[in-house]
């Protein structure tokens, strides 16, 4: 059986405005839980965040931007 590669990379979806200090720290803790999960080496983690603008993100048949979130 082949081994899998080490190099996870996460999608993280988010409403837009979050600022690029929480955004840093996203990236840091979700590399530092795959280092932690998989064992992968920090320098092989890929993280994508896509922030998506309220009015693309529905809720309950509602977007985000008319609920006020």
């Amino acid at each position: 059986m082949q081994e899998p590669t080490n190099m996870p990379f996460a999608q993280i979806y988010l409403l837009e405005g979050r600022t690029e200090e929480q955004k840093k720290a996203v990236i840091e803790k979700v590399t530092q839980a795959l280092v932690d999960a998989v064992g992968a080496p920090q320098a092989n983690v890929r993280v994508w965040i896509h922030d998506v603008p309220k009015e693309n993100w529905g809720i309950a048949g509602v977007s985000a931007k008319e609920l006020g979130r």
